[in-house]
């Protein structure tokens, strides 16, 4: 079995589970009492933020260990709101934060502050120009992840550290996805980071606080896992001293994997930016696939990946980092190799995936289009279908009409509103906009060709 979801959780790596059974011989105790075994702990937790702060590019007394890297989102957006309550209560997030920086503004906006969404384009990159105009007088805080989770695109960091810091405004980046090839380059305020993401144990976040930020802690503090705090500071140290080989190596696997999908199935957009990225990951969508029969079946075949296709997803809806960028969403697979993933696996799925995404396709089968005209249209009723049947559907008829004439297609899946417009720009079609119907939505596409 290939894992190639390390983007989700990392496996442990060996020097962290060595670390962690040592510690738990060790650092048992209460590392705040006065007592040998007190001590004894304290000694292991200082030495565990020492290893962490100088992997982070930080003071030790500006880091802390958290429960989580949700958790460490939650203290430090509170936090920082918190301490500038006076200066306002407004914050900058981009499109593609994770969950837990989004989840944090819908608090915030809920209790009455206002959230600034920053857009991103096509490769799912910010433009430091949009940071800089959203910054207001009442700005309290601005978050931007070092790097995106799904699709591996960098984000400027140092560009919009910089723009925050000309206007006062304290910028917190999320580096969980990050921290295991190197530190945050910029003037960032805060910074956290997540364990189970460079291959330490599930449960131990980090959080760094700045000298000089206004910061009040809205929450009491934890008792800390020190076996797991310490398992989490030995493996990052360990996987940076290995970071600049392994990156190049992962590097021209995902370059592989990049430049040869395109190739070998039909009807593939691979989406992120291609050089400002992570090193182990990559990320498609396949036209007229179901992202969860996919991923199936490609377990099936021995590999562990992920998906942001809403067919994936209880919510029905597509990523919102998808979305963001306005690619495809169906048939979506991304691949996040582990340090440590062998060229023979990459190679493996290489030769897997074609077959896979040709039986789905075949398995879905979608049945002919139910059409009618309504005046110089064609319009395609997908009501009631979800991914990909609304898309699978235009393909079908777009050749029923001449060149110049248009598509009706009237479906109420989420998705519909991300894929149809992505699949327009991958067959050189227009697509004109959409309507309101009624029932569900209705998506105009004019043939060009």
């Amino acid at each position: 079995m290939s894992y190639f979801d390390a983007a989700s959780a990392a496996p442990l790596h060996p020097v962290a589970r060595q670390a962690l059974l040592a510690s738990l011989d060790e650092g048992w105790a209460d590392p705040s009492r006065l007592y040998r075994e007190g001590r004894r702990a304290r000694m292991l937790l200082d030495a565990a933020r020492e290893a962490a702060a100088e992997a982070v590019g930080c003071r030790v007394d500006e880091l802390v260990f958290t429960s989580s890297g949700t958790r460490a989102v939650r203290t430090g957006v509170a936090g920082a709101l918190a301490g500038r309550r006076r200066v306002g209560r407004h914050l900058i997030v981009s499109a593609v934060e994770h969950s837990s920086v989004l989840h944090a503004g819908e608090a915030l906006e809920a209790a009455g502050g206002t959230v600034t969404q920053v857009g991103v384009d096509r490769t799912g990159a910010v433009d430091p120009e949009a940071y800089a105009a959203a910054l207001r007088a009442d700005t309290a805080l601005a978050c931007l992840q070092s790097a995106n989770h799904e699709v591996g695109t960098e984000q400027p960091v140092a560009e919009v550290a910089e723009a925050c810091r000309a206007a006062g405004v304290p910028l917190l980046v999320d580096a969980a996805q990050s921290l295991a090839w190197g530190p945050v380059a910029g003037g960032w305020s805060l910074l956290t980071g997540s364990a189970h993401k460079w291959g330490g144990p599930v449960g131990v976040g980090l959080l760094v606080v700045r000298k000089g930020v206004r910061f009040a802690p809205a929450e009491a503090a934890e008792t800390e896992n020190l076996p797991a705090i310490v398992a989490a500071a030995a493996s990052l140290r360990a996987v940076r001293a290995a970071a600049a080989q392994e990156a190049a190596r992962l590097r021209e696997l995902t370059d592989r994997v990049r430049a040869r999908v395109p190739r070998l199935v039909p009807d593939v957009e691979v989406v992120g930016d291609p050089a400002r990225r992570l090193p182990g990951i990559v990320t498609f969508s396949c036209l007229y696939v179901d992202g969860e029969t996919l991923l199936h079946e490609l377990d099936r075949a021995g590999f562990s990946v992920s998906s942001g296709s809403s067919c994936t997803s209880s919510t029905l809806t597509p990523s919102h980092v998808l979305r963001a960028m306005g690619v495809l969403s169906e048939g979506n697979v991304r691949v996040s190799l582990p340090s440590g993933a062998a060229e023979a696996d990459v190679e493996r799925f290489l030769e897997v995936l074609p077959g896979a995404v040709a039986g789905v396709r075949e398995k879905l089968g979608a049945p002919a289009p139910a059409t009618s005209t309504e005046g110089d249209a064609l319009v395609v009723d997908a009501l009631g279908k979800l991914c990909p049947i609304p898309v699978i559907e235009l393909a079908k008829v777009i050749g029923d009409v001449p060149v110049g004439g248009t598509v009706r297609v009237l479906a109420d899946d989420e998705a519909a509103r991300l894929d149809i417009p992505a699949w327009c720009e991958m067959r050189n079609q227009e697509y004109v906009g959409e309507e309101p119907a009624e029932k569900g939505t209705a998506y105009l596409i004019r043939r060009t060709r």
